[in-house]
């Protein structure tokens, strides 16, 4: 695929994988929000009431009411993590709500680009990409947009044991350069439903913990931060033999492969 220049070339040569975005169309897209309802119907109303029961455990309106921009991030152990963050987020939010997702993976054949673009709600991250135009785009949203609650997943990929791995830095290097804050969210039981490697996910209970708001700040202080919540939660979440080491020393450079995987 060419490459485009997000700052120059985004009112008139827009690549078709991004006109759902507001920042680049600046109008009400009927089509997304149609689509964008049939999903959210389908996953609330029922993959994620009969299939995946699915219990929220904390308040997404009042985090709502007081940030109007927000990074969202969690644990990432299965392709279930995404739209379950979704699933937990009022309907009436979702219009805010952004998904970073590997172009690779999510927009590989046009029913996976429709899928995510007009009911995800995803933004392409190519990580094949060394222009940093992901990283650009994902910044200008978040410079821009008014309200905008942007979901990532601070590992870069899934785990593979369902262990918390340690965190890149593309979401401290976002939220420091935006001043964005960053709302803690946990998964509990994703790598149980839907492991890496299986097919479908299997029929059970998920919960979505809705965390605290931390300040924009180094990776190294948003992990132990993020750590030291998730373990009231869950004692078993990270490695026996994991403890945060303090690395603030290296340079903070941000790359394609700091944001998320598939």
């Amino acid at each position: 695929m060419k490459d485009w220049d997000y700052e120059n070339e985004q009112w008139t040569k827009l690549p078709a994988h991004l006109k759902h975005l507001p920042l680049f169309t600046r109008h009400f897209d009927l089509t997304s929000w149609i689509f964008r309802a049939l999903w959210g119907l389908f996953l609330k109303g029922l993959a994620f009431r009969f299939y995946i029961r699915l219990k929220v455990v904390g308040d997404f309106h009042k985090v709502y009411r007081e940030e109007k921009r927000l990074i969202l991030i969690s644990n990432h152990a299965s392709h279930l993590d995404a739209v379950s963050i979704a699933a937990a987020v009022p309907f009436r939010y979702w219009l805010d709500l952004y998904i970073s997702a590997a172009k690779d993976y999510w927009f590989r054949n046009p029913l996976f680009t429709f899928f995510s673009k007009h009911c995800l709600g995803a933004i392409p991250i190519d990580r094949g990409d060394k222009k940093g135009e992901a990283i650009k785009l994902c910044t200008s949203l978040l410079q821009n947009l008014e309200r905008i609650w942007l979901i990532l997943f601070p590992e870069g990929t899934r785990s593979k044991d369902g262990y918390i791995n340690t965190f890149k830095r593309g979401v401290s290097i976002f939220s420091l350069r935006t001043d964005t804050p960053i709302l803690f969210l946990y998964l509990e039981g994703n790598n149980e439903l839907w492991p890496k490697g299986r097919l479908m996910p299997l029929p059970g209970r998920l919960r979505v913990h809705v965390g605290p708001v931390h300040p924009p700040a180094p990776i190294d202080e948003i992990y132990v931060a993020y750590r030291k919540w998730v373990l009231t939660i869950n004692p078993e979440a990270y490695r026996p033999d994991d403890h945060p080491d303090g690395d603030e020393d290296e340079p903070a450079h941000v790359h394609e492969e700091d944001l998320e995987d598939e």
